[in-house]
């Protein structure tokens, strides 16, 4: 294998990337990006990395969550602070479920492009370019608009900045704080139809109330006052990635400067395609969509390109099947997995095989089929051996209506009511909470169940 370089992407096949008609524009806005700090740094990826292989080996959980893609026009810090208040709420829910740290990665601060089944879409028999995402072109049905501006990428590194500094305050702040994070969860179960999930959030509040009188103090007690939250994106387009990589001074190594941890989607991950390339030579740890396409000798090959020293933590599978297909794809791969003796760790994404089209028009992910395909996840693993490390959700701490479903039965006809999103339905904040407790509940029967055929 050829010694990498972080321009190596260009001479190879590309997809899902925009042609940008103004080459000198380009240039400029590159040469403008790579002088700019990176947004995160080396020991913060390597970290993140530790936490993963955890994960990996059933000793950590990962929860990662956030937008489907990030757009300009609803960029707030209420927004980011909703977001990051909902998984700070989800990750305590499954923190008690897992009983395992939960490493908690947002799809923040860097998810501006988003993948498109189609290069084009006609609009009453006019036809433009497919919306890429804020970082390429505009949503708006115009030939103007769907133009690809390279000067878009200085807004979203502007954007992903603010986010990254709001986000590392929040961490450390006071505003993460175990016990109020409780109190905001005490406030969902007080609703008639989500008492169901008291009685688990009135044992979190006994153990929150058992290491207050034990006088936890000093660091332990900082760890209940702050949190460690990291941001990853699909690196899809490679000239801000590139202009963003950097050398780790400490290791010499590169660092995807862009993101804590990137993914590689179902839709680029050609073995020898450019995003396959980029990523398989920096130091984050690297995500990899596993779609019903992909096929066991595909996960072999990429293993060994993203992974070649077999290092824990450093790549992390996102299954996504859809409900009722996780029987029939998982298995095949996680024996392609052992047959290499890979080190990976599996997480299943329950969001981007459950997409259908309701009856009012509207593109939509119902609630039950995305939790029918959690519990599909953990079953196969169960079956197999195997540990499920975590899941990755597509939400917002926003009250839309976008997926159907859940306590508060969002219907078909409610969905137009607050559909917010530019691209993929996303979960609310009820929902999310939710889908938390209810993968809780799966966790504790799977370890009790775990635990009562070790003791025979």
């Amino acid at each position: 294998m050829t010694e990498w370089q972080k321009s190596n992407w260009r001479s190879l096949p590309r997809v899902q990337m925009p042609d940008y008609t103004d080459a000198s524009a380009l240039n400029a806005v590159e040469a403008q990006l790579s002088k700019y700090p990176p947004l995160v740094f080396a020991g913060e990826a390597r970290r993140l990395k530790s936490q993963l292989a955890a994960a990996g080996r059933g000793e950590a959980f990962m929860l990662q969550g956030g937008d489907c893609a990030e757009a300009f026009d609803q960029f707030s810090a209420n927004a980011i602070r909703d977001t990051f208040k909902v998984m700070l709420q989800m990750a305590m829910v499954l923190t008690f479920g897992a009983k395992v740290p939960v490493v908690k990665v947002g799809r923040m601060a860097g998810q501006f492009a988003k993948p498109r089944s189609a290069p084009t879409e006609v609009i009453d028999g006019l036809e433009l370019p497919s919306y890429r995402g804020d970082i390429i072109n505009d949503l708006a049905f115009t030939p103007e608009a769907r133009i690809p501006n390279p000067n878009k990428m200085l807004q979203a590194y502007t954007q992903a900045a603010a986010t990254l500094n709001l986000l590392r305050a929040f961490s450390t702040g006071g505003y993460a704080d175990v016990h109020q994070v409780h109190q905001w969860t005490l406030g969902f179960t007080e609703g008639e139809k989500a008492a169901k999930y008291r009685d688990m959030s009135n044992r979190i509040q006994d153990a929150l109330d058992f290491i207050k009188a034990a006088g936890v103090t000093g660091d332990q007690a900082h760890t209940l006052h702050t949190v460690e939250f990291y941001t990853s994106h699909e690196s899809l387009l490679l000239e801000y990635e590139e202009a963003l990589c950097r050398q780790d001074s400490t290791s010499g190594k590169w660092l995807a400067g862009s993101g804590h941890m990137i993914w590689i989607g179902d839709r680029t991950r050609q073995p020898d395609g450019a995003h396959v390339e980029f990523a398989r030579g920096v130091l984050n740890p690297v995500g990899l969509k596993c779609g019903p396409t992909t096929t066991a000798e595909d996960l072999k090959v990429l293993m060994a390109k993203l992974n070649p020293a077999n290092e824990e933590g450093k790549l992390t599978l996102i299954a996504r099947f859809g409900a009722g297909k996780v029987a029939e794809n998982l298995p095949r791969l996680i024996k392609a997995v052992q047959e290499e003796g890979a080190k990976v760790t599996w997480v299943c994404d329950p969001m981007h095989g459950n997409t259908i089209k309701s009856a009012s028009g509207y593109k939509t992910r119902p609630f039950d089929s995305v939790l029918r395909e959690v519990r599909e996840f953990f079953a196969v693993h169960e079956a197999e051996g195997t540990i499920p490390g975590g899941v990755h959700f597509e939400m917002t701490g926003l009250d839309v209506t976008e997926c159907t479903g859940g306590v508060r039965e969002v219907t078909d006809e409610d969905l137009s009511d607050r559909y917010h999103t530019a691209c993929d339905p996303r979960l609310n904040a009820s929902q999310s909470l939710e889908l938390a407790f209810l993968v809780a509940e799966e966790l504790v029967a799977r370890r009790e169940h775990a635990a009562a055929v070790a003791n025979g």
